[in-house]
């Protein structure tokens, strides 16, 4: 297990090439799906200084808050709604360069101001996102999309 993240400069895709095989390090091996959420969340705020970085898990037919870097942040997200709930939905990945321009967007933080949610799908199943917000408008764009999506497929979600 990795005790440092070593914090790289340069291009996203240099940043995101670093980053990556340190997630990997820290996580391999651990079965605790809340702590390995928990350091993949501190991971990519460390390194990217996002806004907000963090995980909601599907239960009981809604987005609960899981692990996350950041301002308190909305507690459950129903189906459909907000960018978090419209990617469970979809089961797709969502880029938005304005969230107040997303219609029914929920603002958790009045300083968000684009919004990236990949999520996690296992078998055919959502069974959570990754939601990255930055107080930067169009901040995210296909390279966060593409590394983001490997990074959600190497999580292990046990006994699912």
């Amino acid at each position: 297990m990795a005790e440092d993240l070593i914090v790289q400069t340069g291009s996203k895709e240099e940043q995101y090439n670093a980053l990556l095989p340190q997630i990997y390090a820290i996580i391999e091996g651990e079965p605790d799906l809340i702590a390995n959420l928990s350091n993949i969340a501190a991971a990519l705020k460390e390194q990217f200084r996002w806004w907000w970085v963090g995980f909601y898990l599907v239960k009981n037919e809604a987005l609960v808050l899981g692990p996350f870097q950041g301002p308190v942040a909305c507690t459950r997200i129903q189906k459909g709604r907000g960018v978090c709930g419209t990617a469970w939905e979809q089961a797709t990945t969502i880029i938005v360069a304005d969230v107040e321009q997303f219609p029914g967007h929920i603002a958790c933080s009045s300083l968000s101001r684009s919004e990236i949610v990949v999520p996690v799908i296992r078998n055919g199943r959502v069974l959570g996102v990754l939601d990255v917000d930055s107080e930067l408008p169009g901040h995210f764009d296909a390279t966060d999309q593409q590394y983001l999506e490997v990074l959600v497929s190497r999580i292990t979600f046990y006994n699912t």
